[in-house]
């Protein structure tokens, strides 16, 4: 009995420390030039709406430390949040786990809202009804600095207008001031935050000194390729890709029938018609597309990643399995090492 006890411990030992070395080797991570920024960042990187407190749960300094310590030990450089993911409380979790390696990021943020947290409470509400809009030149500058100081840092490395009007990119008095931002080292590139049908604003983003677009672009909403896409390639601009997963619809989580129902999270407003008719199409995807074997939302993720005007995919994560997951995108196929904008590790 003795032997076998000692047996037993020596395995769950071995396998203890097999499950340590695969936990720190993880997927291989892969790097692309950013547009013409310079910038070179992991095709996989950290979105981060969901530490704003509007997907079901909330997160302690302590949670974020771990996930943003183990995305920089797979190799993720870039994360992206905004000034209304809460009332700049992304930010400060954010700034919280990073400033200590505040040179290892590429930090993107964004502007031209306010989040009012109070609004939170009601049951089945769009993210819309909790914010209101902040463009004025003295009101974006306002937002900038309550940035910086939430993420506890002197500089943005990209500044993005976060889904604003056509019309926005014709207010001369906002990018005149936002590019003096820039001149004085706060901000590093500006970028534009806009949806797959947005080709205008995208056609008119170097006109105004913005050098980055981000969009929604995935499997279930492909609008992107109509125009948005192709412009970015044209104009040698950096482009991230938000919601690769569809708002977790592409996760893998979800079964038709199944849906999110947590009334703090904003998902459990979607129409109940619209969610079944996504489920089943991604119930079909993942048996006719998605490779045996392979976990739906890194086939997603990956799926993104291999249009050649893509940089970086920004996926959220509510746990740290959950980033390794998304993290294993890298991995696949898809995600090619002769890409357009593939270079080395910065």
């Amino acid at each position: 009995m003795p032997q076998e006890t000692a047996l037993l411990a020596t395995l769950d030992l071995c396998q203890a420390m097999q499950r340590t070395m695969r936990r720190s080797k993880g997927p291989s991570m892969k790097y692309r030039r950013l547009g013409n920024t310079g910038l070179r960042v992991s095709v996989i990187g950290v979105g981060t709406w969901q530490l704003g407190g509007e997907w079901g749960q909330r997160f302690t300094q302590q949670e974020v430390d771990q996930l943003l310590g183990r995305a920089r030990e797979l190799g993720a450089n870039l994360i992206d949040t905004a000034e209304c993911y809460g009332d700049h409380l992304a930010e400060a979790l954010i700034g919280g786990a990073i400033y200590q390696q505040r040179d290892q990021w590429v930090v993107a943020t964004k502007f031209g809202h306010q989040f009012y947290p109070e609004a939170l409470r009601q049951s089945g509400r769009s993210p819309v009804a909790l914010r209101t809009d902040h463009w004025t030149p003295t009101e974006v500058v306002a937002q900038l600095e309550a940035s910086l100081r939430a993420l506890r840092t002197d500089h943005v490395d990209l500044y993005q207008m976060h889904s604003g009007e056509a019309a926005l990119l014709s207010r001369h008095d906002l990018w005149k001031t936002l590019n003096q931002q820039v001149a004085k080292g706060k901000v590093g590139h500006l970028g534009v935050s806009l949806g797959g049908g947005d080709v205008d604003q995208v056609r008119r983003a170097a006109e105004v000194g913005a050098s980055v677009i981000q969009v929604g672009y995935n499997r279930l909403d492909r609008t992107a390729e109509q125009g948005v896409l192709a412009a970015c390639l044209e104009q040698n601009l950096g482009v991230i890709v938000r919601e690769p997963l569809a708002n977790g619809y592409l996760s893998g989580k979800y079964r038709p029938g199944a849906w999110v129902t947590a009334s703090d999270d904003w998902r459990s407003g979607h129409d109940p018609a619209e969610v079944q008719r996504k489920l089943e199409l991604v119930q079909e995807i993942d048996r006719t597309e998605v490779p045996g074997g392979v976990a739906v939302a890194a086939w997603a993720i990956a799926w993104c990643l291999q249009h050649p005007a893509v940089s970086c995919v920004v996926a959220g994560c509510k746990s740290v399995q959950q980033l390794e997951a998304n993290a294993a995108a890298a991995d696949l196929d898809l995600v090619r090492g002769d890409h357009l904008r593939a270079t080395a590790a910065p």
